[in-house]
């Protein structure tokens, strides 16, 4: 493969990078909200390296959203992207644009041991589905399937959008605080760096405080220096992750593990590790058992969407003729 361009864009943040034999090279972040369009972005980026339009032949970007036609808009950025008129200002032979889940996922293929953090012990079981899934400035998540032929297949799909699941009187109440201003409450509408602040809100309304945080910053900040409210936000946080994750295993039959992903938990890892993450996991009624051994870790790798995105396009070329 000539030299190659692999991006992970996100809401906020656009991640670039070389793919050169395998590997990541001069990886760069840079805001999105800097830059008019993706077109923009990636010729800044090259010229970063020194390089100009029509350097690399291919390009893989994983995109937030669901991916297909010609013409792509981003979910939570700007940036449009029209895939001739980007090949012709970058002079591309090949792009390849996929969900930036389905490149995280692909990604967890290249994860190394001392990149994930176990979080409920258990044993993958071997050519089943895994779940990836992560809050971010969205709530991702994607499916990762084993080939028989081996190889790797990544199933993107929306499912932050499903509706937040409830299993008992408080989580209720607390709903209700939400319903009230949002009307229907998604998963990611919590599960995600904004909702940390508005699962906060809802708190201070339920329990008739005023709130004095303004950020997620501030929330975690508070939290992990035990702040009462902001602890018990952080706390309801990783139970709702917990319960979401655990439908999406019982849904999929992902019993070769769970990767927890993004940038919103490790900030708070060792709190996220003691929480009732696995409580919410695992208490699903009479199908407890069969979330009993699955394993759950925490992925503190730096790039994985890169990582997975560099996968998607090897395996894409290598099924190209010729």
């Amino acid at each position: 493969m000539r030299l190659a361009l692999v991006g992970d864009i996100g809401g906020t943040n656009a991640r670039f990078a070389l793919w050169r034999n395998a590997r990541l090279e001069a990886v760069r972040v840079l805001a999105t909200a800097d830059f008019a369009t993706p077109e923009l972005a990636v010729e800044y980026y090259l010229a970063s390296l020194g390089l100009a339009p029509g350097s690399v032949g291919a390009a893989c970007l994983a995109c937030a959203g669901p991916v297909k036609g010609e013409q792509f808009v981003f979910t939570n950025n700007h940036w449009r992207l029209g895939r001739r008129d980007f090949c012709g200002a970058l002079q591309l032979d090949e792009l390849l644009l996929i969900n930036d889940f389905a490149a995280m996922a692909l990604g967890m293929t290249r994860v190394a041991e001392a990149q994930r953090r176990i979080i409920c012990n258990g044993v993958a079981e071997t050519g089943a589905p895994a779940l990836v899934i992560g809050p971010g400035t969205g709530l991702g998540v994607a499916t990762l399937l084993p080939l028989a032929g081996g190889g790797w297949q990544a199933l993107p799909g929306e499912g932050g959008h499903v509706d937040l699941p409830l299993a008992d009187a408080y989580e209720a109440a607390l709903w209700q605080q939400l319903f009230a201003g949002l009307g229907h409450v998604r998963a990611e509408d919590v599960l995600s760096g904004g909702g940390l602040l508005l699962l906060y809100r809802a708190l201070c309304l339920l329990h008739d405080q005023a709130p004095r945080l303004a950020s997620p910053a501030e929330v975690t900040a508070a939290a992990l220096a035990g702040d009462t409210l902001a602890a018990a936000t952080l706390e309801q946080f990783c139970v709702w992750l917990g319960r979401v994750a655990g439908n999406n295993v019982l849904t999929l039959g992902a019993r070769a593990g769970v990767y927890i992903v993004g940038g919103v938990v490790p900030r708070f890892a060792d709190f996220f590790a003691a929480s009732g993450f696995a409580r919410g996991f695992a208490s699903k009624g009479c199908m407890s058992a069969y979330l009993a051994d699955v394993p759950v870790w925490l992925v503190t790798a730096e790039y994985p969407g890169l990582e997975g995105a560099g996968v998607a396009l090897e395996q894409a070329l290598a099924c190209v003729p010729g």
